[in-house]
């Protein structure tokens, strides 16, 4: 077990993703000055209630499961202002977690393994075409590397990456988000993306009406 930082967030991020914040918060911005000092990495976890900014009355309550993200740049606009890109890297359980004096949570986690590498399979392509079709308008329509909410490899071959891109980019409830994160078999996660990308009208519709989680599929 280890214990880390954490960032609450009303979103998931999963291995393989990018994530961008924009820092004020005193609290947080020392904590991403010690991370970076340091080289370490914090993690980030769902939010399920309160709010990101702190307040009063508090109320925050986390997910039990987030993942481990590293800074990987930084720039400064104005002072009390710091803008960071970070690749996430591993998920993580999370076993217990306070709050200190000052606002920032700590907690003690387990790491998790990571995904197997599983190939996606025929019933569920559409949803790997659907993303590569998505990259494919981004970048045809000149969105900047920098902006881009999908970063190179493009795996669209592997269950786990195109499940978990997917998850980060769809408006899910942070409940599913974060029973996504502690899944741990990547071709399930997949097949409930595929009934969410449906339920959305985001594949074809022959396609969105087959159910991959019936046992005969």
């Amino acid at each position: 077990m280890a214990s880390i930082p954490l960032f609450p967030l009303g979103n998931a991020v999963f291995p393989a993703g990018v994530l961008r914040l924009r820092i004020f918060e005193v609290r947080y911005l020392s904590l991403i000055e010690r991370c970076i000092a340091e080289g370490t990495p914090f993690g980030v976890v769902p939010l399920l209630a309160g709010s990101e900014v702190r307040k009063p009355e508090g109320g925050e309550v986390l997910a039990q499961a987030g993942t481990l993200v590293r800074v990987e740049e930084r720039t400064t606009p104005m002072p009390g202002l710091m803008q960071i890109t970070c690749s996430a890297t591993q998920r993580f359980l999370l076993r217990d977690s306070e709050q200190g004096q000052y606002g920032l949570w700590h907690g003690t986690a387990d790491l998790l393994d990571d995904d197997p590498v599983l190939p996606v399979p025929q019933r569920l392509q559409s949803c790997a075409n659907a993303l590569g079709a998505l990259i494919a308008q981004l970048q045809k329509s000149g969105t900047p590397a920098h902006l881009m909410p999908l970063v190179p490899p493009f795996r669209l071959d592997e269950c786990g990456w195109v499940a978990d891109r997917w998850t980060e980019l769809l408006p899910l409830p942070i409940e599913e988000k974060a029973a996504l994160l502690l899944s741990t078999d990547p071709l399930h996660r997949l097949a409930l993306i595929h009934n969410a990308l449906g339920d959305r009208q985001l594949l074809p519709p022959d396609d969105a009406q087959d159910d991959p989680l019936r046992p005969d599929n």
